[in-house]
């Protein structure tokens, strides 16, 4: 007797359902819904704390808000007059000033330290690095105090130390012609260790192999310099250049705690006149279309420096 076997059709096995009864999303989806919940919070955060405050600024820079009463509607006057006020000018032609002194100064001696502390061959060089960042984790405002006990004419060590060399330094602070570059001075020592930590990164990047190549052919140390270490550095330039000079915008703390802004509105910056106008006479309008044209005026100077930088690396290429 024989018997005829059927063979019967395999069942294709499906991948079990998670649970909650949903099959896989697709590829695409799933990471754009991953990427949706770590963007989600970010946004949320920038919306509320930087967006709205920046849209809310912009409608008081047309009004004549005080922050309390009613806020009347005043079109431009409060940008025409950030432009007519001799007193607002004369703050501009001051921040203009700091920035033209602090910013090529920080960036000239953090990147010649940055060259002399990346020479391998120099001894205790992680000390020296440690010792010329630590100005920059100090607070401003507390190093503005202690070099406002450092200058003082009459306890101050620093005229204490020149007067045993016959120098008289006097009160800096109070001279119209020196309480700028003082300021600018102070605020030097305080973040050209920042500075100079990007000019070092940016310095291990360069292959030690052009060196190697320049010194072969007979190249001195400031041709190397020149011909090797700017042009490798060019967008690290740009951009400490532009950090610096945005921080030089912003000049507000030392200038408040040495100056005040005097002697006679000789080191007035905007940001300083932004606080006196908003906190202390309540002209929110005003305070806010001065800090609209800051933010515009930054703006147009740092496109300014990008665009120079990246015509100079493309001239070098």
């Amino acid at each position: 007797m024989t018997s005829t076997t059927r063979e019967r059709p395999r069942k294709r096995l499906r991948t079990p359902a998670p649970l909650g009864g949903r099959g896989p999303m697709p590829g695409g989806t799933q990471r754009r819904l991953t990427a949706a919940a770590f963007l989600i919070p970010g946004l949320t955060i920038l919306v509320v704390f930087v967006g709205w405050p920046m849209v809310s600024a912009l409608r008081l820079s047309f009004t004549d808000a005080s922050g309390f009463g009613a806020e009347n509607f005043v079109g431009l006057d409060n940008y025409v007059r950030v432009f007519t006020d001799p007193d607002i000018l004369q703050s501009i032609g001051n921040t203009a000033l700091y920035s033209v002194l602090f910013t090529p100064l920080a960036v000239i001696v953090a990147l010649l330290l940055a060259v002399a502390l990346n020479n391998p061959r120099l001894p205790w060089r992680g000390f020296f690095r440690t010792t010329l960042f630590l100005p920059f984790i100090v607070s401003l405002a507390v190093a503005a105090f202690a070099w406002q006990y450092l200058l003082d004419p009459q306890i101050g060590l620093l005229n204490y130390w020149l007067r045993g060399a016959g120098i008289s330094l006097g009160n800096v602070l109070q001279d119209p012609a020196l309480a700028m570059p003082t300021v600018v001075l102070v605020a030097v020592w305080k973040n050209f260790g920042f500075y100079m930590v990007i000019f070092l990164a940016g310095l291990q990047d360069i292959p030690g192999s052009l060196y190697e190549a320049a010194k072969m052919d007979g190249a001195n140390a400031w041709r190397r310099f020149t011909n090797i270490t700017l042009p490798q550095l060019s967008n690290t330039l740009a951009f400490v250049g532009i950090v610096a000079l945005i921080a030089a915008l912003q000049a507000f703390d030392q200038i408040y705690v040495l100056t005040g802004g005097g002697p006679y509105r000789s080191t007035q910056t905007v940001v300083m006149e932004i606080y006196e106008s908003g906190f202390k006479d309540l002209d929110l309008g005003f305070a806010s279309a001065l800090s609209y044209v800051l933010l515009i005026a930054t703006l147009i100077l740092s496109l300014v420096q990008f665009g120079f930088a990246g015509r100079r690396e493309k001239d070098a290429s």
